[in-house]
């Protein structure tokens, strides 16, 4: 794990009031859940299922799937690190630039590892480098926002059986663009989908994720998969999630209406060059400055965390994250950033 991923609160003397810095809404109103949990605790008594057939089972019936076209894990990331493992050796490929967790499980599990900046599109015959043999691809993609259409991939799946595509989906429930559903992409035999319930409900203290794709191989992953990794109370969390679907009274398309809004206030600024993004969040680089010098400035002076986004492949010192948050913080990010630019 490279040093600098979001959330890094802990590592400051004064309390952060407003996080931009790992791409979950903060706003999800969880009183419910946490309540469940307290009634539960007792549960940490006892074993977890080995395996978490039941939250599986209950993941599948809610995207028509095949219990065995489920597999839970620790969060996207274990699923990450599963997959690597699983496919040790293999010619990899990574959409750059993008999530450093891909790269790091492939080169612990030695795979040969190359980027693309790029997809082959039509005018190319969408054939991928003749000697790769997996691809990951965030979807939509951390940091930049961007999308990739479900006609573009499905066409690229289609048209290159021989390659495993890894997309992940840990940000689907935070755009408008039609994304593969898991059932389409379970349909094919080379595609595995993370999906985040950590993200979607915003509990990254749980760490709760699932990958779906066909039973083949999801089978092969399970081989793999280390008894009990899926805590009693993240399963029970789970299934709490499911049945009450909580975080709905978060309006999507309000929400990246204001994430719009957000992107032209820091635009105004004019010091500033903001990444178009089809999410919630948004890749910005600086025109003068460093981004470790504002992320400390923000910190330390309003309590306001951003992402440094210097240490993703391809990007530089310049560069920083936010995720939208509410509106009042929006603005006081805006305010605090256009403070610190009057300083330089």
């Amino acid at each position: 794990m490279i040093e600098g991923h979001g959330d890094d609160l802990y590592k400051y003397s004064r309390p952060i009031t407003s996080n931009f810095s790992s791409n979950v809404y903060n706003r999800v109103n969880l009183d419910g859940l946490k309540a469940h949990l307290c009634r539960l605790i007792g549960c940490i008594g006892s074993y977890p299922e080995p395996e978490p057939y039941t939250l599986e089972a209950r993941i599948a019936a809610a995207n028509h799937l095949s219990a065995d076209e489920v597999c839970v894990t620790n969060g996207a990331t274990e699923a990450i690190y599963l997959i690597a493992q699983t496919f040790r050796g293999t010619n990899t490929a990574i959409l750059q630039p993008t999530f450093s967790e891909y790269a790091d499980a492939c080169r612990m599990h030695a795979h040969r590892v190359t980027s693309l900046y790029s997809l082959p599109l039509e005018k190319e015959h969408w054939r991928l480098p003749d000697d790769v043999r997996m691809v990951w691809i965030c979807n939509p993609n951390n940091p930049t926002g961007m999308v990739v259409e479900r006609t573009e991939l499905t066409e690229l799946i289609r048209r290159n059986l021989q390659v495993c595509f890894v997309i992940d989906q840990s940000y689907e429930y935070f755009t408008l663009v039609p994304l593969l559903s898991a059932a389409e992409a379970a349909d094919f035999p080379n595609v595995l989908q993370l999906h985040s319930m950590t993200k979607r409900y915003a509990i990254p203290g749980l760490r709760l994720g699932y990958v779906t794709g066909s039973p083949a191989l999801l089978h092969r992953l399970r081989t793999n998969r280390m008894p009990w990794s899926v805590n009693r109370l993240a399963i029970e969390a789970g299934l709490y999630l499911l049945e009450h679907d909580v975080p709905q009274p978060l309006d999507v398309p309000a929400y990246l209406q204001e994430a719009d809004r957000l992107r032209g206030s820091l635009q105004a600024l004019g010091a500033l060059e903001v990444w178009d993004s089809r999410t919630h969040f948004m890749l910005v680089r600086l025109r003068f400055g460093k981004a470790s010098a504002l992320k400390e400035y923000l910190a330390e002076n309003h309590g306001i965390l951003i992402r440094d986004a210097s240490n993703f492949d391809g990007l530089d010192e310049r560069f920083f994250r936010v995720a939208t948050q509410t509106s009042e913080e929006n603005d006081r990010l805006v305010e605090a950033i256009a403070e610190w630019l009057a300083l330089g």
